[in-house]
């Protein structure tokens, strides 16, 4: 059956393995994926500990529906204690490597220990084994997975692996499976390099019982319809995520040099179009290629055209790659953005994270606060191409003074640099933002001050409330399946109703990791995709699980408070839910009328996390009260139940 996957529990430093079963009492509390992780990350690690020490725990895992008939259940999760934050780490990425965990027979890995010497993990129908790695330690992602397909004779093993930026505990790390899926934020590629884990290599052929075969293959035509008749996939399936870019750029909202300005001028070269000509490289007559499971096909493929790096492929770039190398640096060539995007992966380095960085040390470095003798003669202005190039790689073999300062990430950078540097670095938590600015949009902004790993665009985002759309519609949305009578605005200058919105997407992307399905096939970029209704019946249909839109509803609240547990554990309070001053005291100075002179009310914005936090059932300091705890069933966590 869809249910019968293991949990593997793997001791590096004693080289021991144990498999267990996961009880069906643990999955209707958590489903899976980032749910059941952040429960065992609660459970198996001890408050305070070292992120890069042993006693962190390393967790793998996918959702519960990978692998089945349902559409676009192709997601990884991975979960530790992040060394960038030093609150919860969790990242995650798309690509083969989850269903193909669970054709091995696996659902959930718990790694602990560290090896002796570099390893990596081999996962084959049922069986686990820990393999030498002292040969693959030094190569590229990329270089690694191939290595180990050969080393093992099967060119379909799938593999979760880290760069040269991993094995040199770069705070930043990724962890990478294929070209270019990565599991980007929070560090957990380092996590991996202080493990001495290099890779964990799968193979599986187990068949997947699906429940009820006919019916569910029926529903998910109903799915694929539904996803792809929406113009927001169609559009992403023609021109990947740097669509997006097409509408934030020109109406001011994206962050440039680092947080002076809010539109990047002058920047048709690294537009959705622009980079559309130059992914030349093709699958049969397409040049866009897709996860498992997914119809969207939302990624491109190119060929590096010219430069260094001429004729290198790749794949991507993301609206991600377009912010961190271009508009916070002020570059605008689709030869640095491209480039950006390939070294980060090789490397496996958190491409949003290292461009951010970077882009703060430019404005360091035309400030004043750095010179070129910390930069080892390094001409680190805005707009220099070949300066964000050249740190990006001083960044990932932490070389010269800088570079290995970046590496550990903001906050500890900014303690090293000293000069009032930390006033001019955009984060929550200690994480950088992506590269969009939320001053004029303060749901968005509540959602990056509030996510539980630090300033993110995929744990709460209201992305919707940038469509104006009716209240009506808006209500549909935002009352399912739990009814909510209060204010909602179509105005996304608005604070009144927010903080509802953020903690319904919250608890809506929770549900989604659950389940392993990517949040572009769920109420994210478009309000008539599937939602807690469809998860039900499609959690049934392939699994046989019963559970009704609110149950899914209630396990996401009760995976997001576990986790709010373990942020509190590790010395969380109300202060580290909130923005950097620029985000108050600077108002906008470009974009449209909506936009330009915009910035966020502190008193109005105080008001708005303590409706969030009343949503949650949290107290005036955002911690669980004991009535929510014993609603949600987990006042007596940690339970060890697995």
């Amino acid at each position: 059956m869809a249910l019968n996957r293991k949990i593997a529990y793997i001791d590096l430093s004693k080289g021991k393995i144990e498999t267990r079963p996961i009880p069906l009492e643990v999955r209707k509390l958590y489903l899976g994926g980032r749910g059941l992780d952040a429960y065992l990350l609660y459970n198996h690690t001890e408050p305070n500990i070292d992120p890069l020490g042993p006693d962190n725990v390393l967790l793998v895992s996918a959702g519960i529906l990978g692998a089945t008939l349902a559409s676009a259940t192709s997601r990884t999760h991975i979960m530790a204690k992040s060394p960038l934050t030093g609150f919860l780490g969790s990242a995650n990425m798309g690509g083969f490597f989850a269903p193909e965990l669970r054709w091995a027979g696996f659902d959930h890995l718990v790694i602990k220990g560290r090896a002796e010497r570099p390893v990596y993990l081999w996962i084959h129908n049922g069986e686990i084994e820990i393999r030498d790695a002292s040969h693959l330690w030094g190569k590229s992602t990329t270089e690694t997975q191939w290595a180990i397909r050969k080393e093992l004779g099967d060119e379909d093993i799938k593999s979760a692996v880290i760069g040269v930026a991993g094995e040199n505990l770069v705070r930043f790390a990724n962890v990478m499976t294929g070209i270019k899926d990565a599991a980007g934020r929070t560090g957990m590629g380092a996590v991996m390099g202080s493990k001495n884990l290099k890779a964990i290599a799968v193979r599986g052929t187990m068949d997947i019982k699906i429940a009820h075969p006919v019916e569910a293959l029926e529903y998910n035509k109903k799915f694929i319809t539904q996803i792809t008749s929406a113009k927001v996939s169609q559009t992403q399936g023609r021109l990947g995520t740097p669509f997006i870019w097409g509408a934030t750029n020109p109406w001011g909202g994206v962050r440039t040099r680092n947080f002076q300005y809010n539109q990047h001028l002058y920047a048709d070269d690294i537009e959705a179009e622009r980079l559309d000509e130059i992914a030349t490289e093709t699958i049969g007559p397409y040049h866009m290629a897709g996860c498992f499971g997914c119809q969207v096909h939302c990624r491109a493929q190119y060929r590096i055209p010219s430069g260094p790096y001429a004729g290198v492929y790749d794949e991507g770039p993301e609206y991600t790659a377009q912010g961190a190398f271009g508009g916070e640096p002020e570059c605008r060539s689709a030869i640095t953005v491209l480039t950006g995007n390939h070294l980060s992966n090789q490397y496996g380095l958190d491409l949003l994270e290292a461009g951010s960085l970077i882009s703060w040390a430019m404005e360091l470095y035309e400030e004043g606060i750095l010179t070129s003798k910390d930069t080892d003669g390094l001409d680190l202005r805005f707009g220099n191409d070949e300066a964000l190039i050249e740190m990006i790689h001083r960044i990932a073999n932490r070389k010269g003074w800088l570079g290995d300062a970046l590496a550990e990430g903001g906050l500890r950078a900014a303690e090293k640099i000293g000069k009032d540097s930390i006033k001019y670095l955009i984060h929550v938590k200690g994480m950088s933002n992506l590269h969009s600015d939320e001053r004029a949009t303060p749901a968005l902004a509540l959602g990056i001050a509030t996510a539980s790993r630090g300033s993110d665009h995929l744990r709460s985002r209201p992305a919707i409330d940038l469509y104006h759309l009716p209240e009506e519609v808006l209500r549909k949305v935002y009352s399912n399946p739990i009814s909510y009578s209060g204010p909602l605005s179509s105005d996304h200058r608005e604070y009144l109703g927010k903080p509802w919105q953020v903690f319904w997407q919250e608890t809506c992307y929770m549900g989604v990791d659950c389940l392993g399905i990517c949040k572009y096939h769920t109420t994210f970029l478009g309000a008539t995709l599937p939602n807690f209704e469809d998860w039900s019946r499609v959690l049934y249909l392939n699994t046989g699980l019963e559970m009704s839109p609110t149950d899914i509803w209630t396990v996401a609240e009760r995976a997001c408070n576990i986790e709010r547990l373990y942020n509190i554990r590790e010395g969380l309070t109300r202060e580290h839910d909130w923005l950097v001053d620029r985000y108050f005291d600077e108002p906008c100075r470009r974009g449209a009328p909506d936009v330009i002179g915009a910035k966020i009310d502190r008193e109005k914005f105080k008001k708005m996390i303590d409706e969030y936090y009343e949503h949650h059932g949290w107290d005036e300091n955002g911690v669980p009260r004991p009535e929510t705890l014993k609603r949600l069933g987990i006042d007596k966590e940690p339970s060890h139940l697995l």
